[in-house]
């Protein structure tokens, strides 16, 4: 991971990070617009290494989300100003990465440690900058990222089972996927923070909607002009954990095929640093491992497979726990206050935007397209006999 921490932007775009800095803060005030519509249009060209491009990047949209999303999804903008929007389209160029807050943005450049010696975990952790949402904004980024981190151990073993398969090494093949399946465990794991640390109805309430986008948005059917970069408006979609490339590259490992949410997904990539998405596409362009283990016949060696299928349904079906719990049954809650009439902001959920009831903020009907994405995992299965499994265990206690 890239230490951001210990990096600043040059004295000169310091307009920039003032007004990132405290962008709750002014959101709240209802000033942040009049801050940003006051800020200096700088020159981009200071900016040369990645990490500050990635720091600006950051930095750049979080302003614009506050800047779009400040008033509620009633009282949108049409036009992001030119003092804003075109050092962000540049910056957003020159990384590869679209013009806003993506998952690369808020989880992956967005951390540092309170105690530069301390542990990596999540008491130690505290967000670069941050958006509407209190304690429960900061568990919401710091969990995610610490699911990013659990899959450390399986990036590193994609590498040993193309080797492995390439070389015809089933052993090295099968160690390395025992590997990858106890990582999407950890993963697992790490997800299961979020209950801890997030409340469902600021995540729903508050939370949700300075992670949306402009594109299959109602709120923004029209998108957003960027001033001063073309005077037609652009569709980006918001934040989505489709954005992470992780299970992507477990897709592609595996031999998982999203026919149904091909363009989706595939579109998430482009929201993805070039270096990540580079990486699933050289994975995707390797020998079949999932052929591999059927001409091999090898009972250890399927036993490993079919736990990595087992393990990454196993994380698919626990997000979509995850996306019921932070999702649905907030909404449903708000769509009967509703009903009722009851328009107070006593509830949390009731601040929702309705816009976003049946979405994820990428723009995908949630709960179907992630119960596709999980049936399709369980396609990928091989048969396993009872012995295979016994052995596998054996193997690995």
């Amino acid at each position: 991971a890239l230490l951001y921490h210990k990096i600043k932007l040059p004295p000169y775009y310091q307009p920039w990070m003032d007004i990132a800095q405290h962008v709750t803060e002014l959101i709240y005030s209802h000033t942040l617009r009049s801050h940003i519509l006051k800020m200096p249009l700088l020159n981009t060209r200071f900016l040369e290494s990645h990490r500050e491009l990635r720091l600006a990047h950051l930095a750049l949209s979080v302003m614009t989300m506050g800047y779009v999303w400040q008033e509620g999804e009633n009282d949108t903008v049409k036009i992001l100003p030119r003092n804003l929007a075109v050092p962000y389209w540049k910056v957003s160029q020159r990384l590869g990465l679209p013009p806003i807050l993506t998952h690369a943005d808020a989880v992956l450049a967005n951390w540092k440690k309170r105690d530069p010696h301390g542990p990596f975990d999540i008491e130690n952790l505290e967000l670069l900058v941050t958006l509407p949402g209190g304690d429960s904004v900061r568990g919401f980024f710091m969990v995610t990222l610490l699911v990013e981190l659990a899959a450390v151990p399986a990036i590193k073993s994609i590498p040993l089972v193309i080797n492995g398969v390439q070389c015809g090494d089933a052993e090295t093949v099968t160690s390395a996927l025992e590997e990858i399946s106890q990582a999407m465990e950890g993963m697992t794991d790490a997800l299961k923070l979020m209950h801890a640390y997030v409340k469902p109805d600021v995540f729903y309430g508050i939370i949700r909607i300075y992670l949306s986008g402009w594109k299959d948005n109602s709120s923004m059917p029209a998108g957003l002009v960027y001033e001063g970069i073309q005077a037609e408006p652009m569709e980006y979609s918001g934040g989505s954990a489709a954005q992470s490339s992780l299970l992507h590259c477990f897709d592609e490992l595996l031999g998982v095929k999203h026919e149904d949410n091909c363009a989706f997904l595939t579109r998430m990539r482009n929201y993805m640093p070039s270096s990540h998405k580079h990486l699933i596409q050289d994975i995707s362009l390797q020998p079949s491992l999932r052929g591999f283990v059927q001409q091999e016949a090898s009972e250890l060696l399927t036993a490993a497979f079919q736990l990595c299928v087992t393990k990454l349904m196993a994380l698919r079906s626990y997000h979509i726990n995850v996306v019921s719990c932070f999702i649905t049954v907030p909404a449903a809650r708000a769509r009967q206050l509703r009903r009722q009439g009851n328009s107070s902001q006593q509830e949390t959920v009731s601040r929702a935007p309705t816009a976003l009831e049946e979405t994820g903020t990428g723009g995908s009907g949630i709960m179907s397209f992630l119960k596709t994405v999980r049936d399709r995992t369980r396609d990928v299965s091989l048969p396993l006999d009872n012995r295979a499994m016994q052995k596998r265990n054996d193997r690995t206690r």
